[in-house]
């Protein structure tokens, strides 16, 4: 499966969206719409919120057909570091709870791994910037390459904005101000900036967010192993390190202003 995902800020648009994806014969359970709650006049179903996040969870949380959230039910999470959002049908439901949305419920299981196959968990952080900014995400999980080409011309052609330039604009908006805490290090923000942004794009994985660093050092181990195959000679680890470091305090400092609001 491949994520194919549009950012709409209208969402009427991304409504409209959704209804040509399912003319193109995408299954419900494949397609999501995100949105924040302000955004959304239609009621969700009630969930139980007194269990742990989880992706299984998630989708049990919703009492839809066969005991399970059909593709066209809503519910309601709260993300941390975003709020309230509405997410429409199984795949929503495993966007959100891969997101740690504080949901829960007792049914889904059964169905985790294939509602979850294909979630662009290294994307999430992105969909999140997007909502915070009163914007809406479609997701569509394409067969193939050739599929997602003709999803992602169907959600262009609606007035969406590719998920790569929501990332693009949500660097862009963080770039000033992380350039002159970059400073106080003695190093060269422009020299470093490249792996300085992937350390804290990484922190915001939805696998990496809110571990210690024991439980991400191997992964970290790979991930630096990996880019200095790709850019050998290139004085990496230092820069990606407090990228890390930095992306960890950044998420938790959304997560404490949602908390506050």
């Amino acid at each position: 499966m491949e994520a194919v995902t549009g950012v709409f800020r209208v969402l009427a648009d991304a409504r409209r969206s959704i209804d040509t994806l399912r003319s193109k014969g995408v299954p419900e359970d494949r397609i999501t719409l995100l949105t924040p709650r302000d955004a959304d006049d239609e009621e969700p179903i009630p969930v139980d919120t007194s269990e742990a996040p989880g992706i299984g969870k998630a989708i049990g949380a919703v009492v839809g057909a066969a005991g399970g959230l059909s593709g066209g039910s809503l519910l309601m999470a709260v993300i941390p570091g975003v709020g309230p959002v509405t997410a429409l049908g199984m795949l929503g439901a495993a966007i959100v709870g891969a997101a740690g949305a504080t949901i829960g419920g007792a049914v889904g299981g059964a169905i985790e791994n294939s509602s979850s196959q294909g979630l662009p968990e290294d994307e999430i952080f992105v969909y999140e910037d997007a909502l915070r900014k009163g914007r809406s995400v479609v997701i569509a999980l394409a067969e193939d390459s050739d599929q997602a080409d003709i999803l992602r011309e169907v959600l262009t052609t609606e007035g969406a904005e590719t998920v790569d330039a929501a990332r693009h604009e949500w660097w862009i908006g963080l770039r000033s101000a992380e350039r002159e805490r970059y400073r106080v290090t003695g190093r060269k923000f422009d020299d470093d900036e490249k792996f300085y942004r992937l350390g804290f794009e990484a922190a915001l994985h939805a696998r990496s967010r809110c571990k210690e660093f024991d439980q991400v050092s191997a992964e970290m181990a790979t991930n630096l192993e990996e880019l200095q195959k790709r850019y050998p000679g290139a004085s990496i680890e230092e820069a990606y390190t407090r990228g890390y470091q930095r992306g960890r305090e950044y998420y938790q400092h959304l997560c404490e202003e949602s908390k506050a609001a």
